[in-house]
């Protein structure tokens, strides 16, 4: 990254009169709480406790019919499959449903899906084969909701389904026992953002509540929850922000062996754990179970309560997080040369190879599209077909651009800002040209530039302790609600030198005349030889802990050079 490639969107000044609501709270906090549309101190009190909006599971549509099914299930005996995924998200809710239903019911066992035999959700050999094995009830989580043939086939062979998902749903809706999904047409349920996560643990404790276990209480699940939504990168606002907060607060000193052994392996201190954490230390080394191998290994840490088995399985998800990281960065540098990235006439980034693991396909394509501001597109390309994965900027709406190319896929959907296909290889050709068209007749002319959005301008003499007071209360930050990230013009540089592995990061002295900071730049090692005096940054401010020594620092989000 170079200096003057993003564009700084610093946000509006509070207005005076809502300055004066916030009293209670310094300057520049206020200015974070106003840019997070919060005026009045009851506004910003609620938000900053973390209150629970306190929504009854009940409210979830098909909620009761499931937990009637569950106990005639549990009454008579029955065998009981959950259904996951083999993200984070889905394996955390498979552990939450596997532990809730194991405290009431010897006959419980998880099913995940092969993500390179068996691909997402539900399918048909997986339920023959569970209908085969005994299985009288599945109950999915984070899947199900679009399975209109699965579920169909599921009645025929005589299998009970209870579908609790958070996707959005199709025109049509499966046939089920139960349907548990906030966002299906006439759900009262006022949160509609939770995690497939979050939807199972209201399904557990509407479970919880109707027969009382022994030994366990819904709150023994907030752990899981925690790490499911913040992994699955929903909003943290409202219901998903409370329990957020309150899973933090459980993993600060983890009864879940397997997390402990997760941060271990990672490198993260209970007691100061936070949401970034999980999206960047625990999150990415159960998504790695999934993506390089089986998923199981990940379900078997969050569930098992042998410390040994939990340390190893640990160092597992660990090892396989470093080959995902590995294979990531291989892809990614030969999808570099096949898409033409370095072309600054290319629109799109499209490249497919035998090769690519189809596991990591999608980060590869998050980085190209991060390193070079364009839509990407990676995929594995077998005999017959090639499966994608795609990441695309705000300028260019993917999903829209996969419905104008709909006639050539066998599958595809996702969103604006991702999607994935599958495509039969005769017609990849024609898939890239008209892509490709869509893409220049959507972007030509715009000025393509990264964007960073700036809480706002200040000097460095304002950062203070009493700040970062304040905003540790924002937690838990992640998406809907960022970190906040600070300005400040023309600072000087008393010192920069490189640091790390091979000298890729910056490590600056930084001062405005009055204080002195030390601030760490990653990836902008490259800027060492030739930076100014006097520079132009975008930061966070926070706490850096090295050898037991706490110290203040700023984190370097980008450089420019002042004119």
């Amino acid at each position: 990254m170079n200096p003057q490639e993003t564009v700084w969107n610093v946000r509006d000044k509070i207005p005076a009169e809502i300055s004066e609501q916030l009293q209670d709270y310094s300057p520049v906090f206020r200015q974070i709480l106003y840019n997070r549309e919060l005026k009045t101190s009851q506004q910003a009190e609620a938000f900053l406790n973390a209150q629970s909006p306190g929504h009854a599971s009940q409210q979830l549509m098909g909620t009761e019919k499931a937990v009637e099914r569950i106990g005639r299930a549990i009454k008579n005996g029955e065998q009981i499959a959950i259904y996951g995924d083999y993200d984070a998200d889905g394996v955390t809710a498979t552990a939450l449903m596997v532990q809730t239903l194991t405290a009431m019911h010897p006959n419980v066992r998880a099913y995940i899906p092969n993500r390179f035999t068996e691909g997402y959700g539900l399918n048909q050999l997986a339920l023959k084969k569970l209908k085969s094995e005994g299985i009288d009830l599945v109950i999915t989580v984070d899947c199900g909701i679009r399975a209109l043939e699965d579920a169909e086939f599921a009645n025929q062979i005589g299998l009970d389904l209870i579908i609790t998902d958070h996707h959005t749903t199709g025109q049509d809706l499966p046939q089920a026992a139960a349907l548990i999904n906030p966002k299906q047409p006439g759900d009262p349920y006022p949160e509609k953002i939770l995690a497939g996560v979050g939807v199972a643990y209201k399904l557990a404790t509407a479970l919880i509540e109707a027969y009382h276990p022994a030994g366990l209480v819904a709150e023994d699940l907030l752990d899981l929850v925690a790490v499911g939504t913040v992994a699955d990168l929903v909003p943290l606002a409202g219901e998903n922000r409370a329990l957020v907060r309150q899973g933090l607060a459980y993993l600060k000193t983890p009864q879940r062996q397997g997390l402990a052994s997760l941060m271990g392996v990672a490198g993260i201190n209970p007691s100061n754990i936070s949401a970034m954490d999980i999206g960047f230390g625990l999150g990415p080394r159960i998504n790695a179970a999934g993506r390089i191998g089986s998923a199981k290994d990940a379900l078997n840490l969050l569930t098992t309560k042998d410390i040994f088995e939990a340390g190893q399985l640990a160092q597992t998800l660990d090892n396989r997080n470093r080959e995902r990281q590995r294979i990531t960065h291989e892809i990614q540098e030969l999808a570099e040369e096949l898409s033409g990235a370095h072309d600054p006439g290319t629109y799109l980034l499209f490249a497919h190879h035998p090769e690519f693991n189809p596991g990591v396909v999608g980060l590869a394509a998050s980085k190209l599209m991060d390193q070079y501001y364009r839509p990407a597109i990676v995929g594995f390309r077998n005999e017959e077909y090639t499966r994608a994965s795609c990441r695309s900027i705000p300028e260019f709406h993917i999903t829209r651009a996969l419905e104008q190319c709909a006639d050539l896929f066998t599958q595809y959907g996702g969103h604006a800002a991702a999607a994935g296909f599958t495509v039969p290889n005769k017609h990849l050709e024609e898939l890239n040209t008209r892509l490709n068209k869509l893409a220049e007749d959507a972007l030509y002319g715009k000025s393509l530039n990264r964007s960073l959005e700036v809480d706002a301008e200040v000097n460095l003499i304002d950062l203070k302790p009493a700040l970062l007071r304040e905003m540790e209360r924002l937690e838990p930050t992640g998406q809907n609600n960022p970190s906040p990230v600070f300005a400040s013009r023309k600072v000087k540089v008393l010192g920069a030198k490189t640091v790390g592995r091979d000298g890729s990061h910056l490590k600056l002295i930084l001062s405005d005349g009055k204080v002195t900071f030390d601030a760490i730049a990653f990836r902008f090692g490259h800027l060492v030889a030739d930076i100014p005096g006097l520079i132009d940054i975008a930061f966070a401010f926070e706490v850096n802990e090295f050898n037991g020594r706490k110290t203040l620092q700023l984190n370097i989000k980008d450089i420019q050079y002042p004119n």
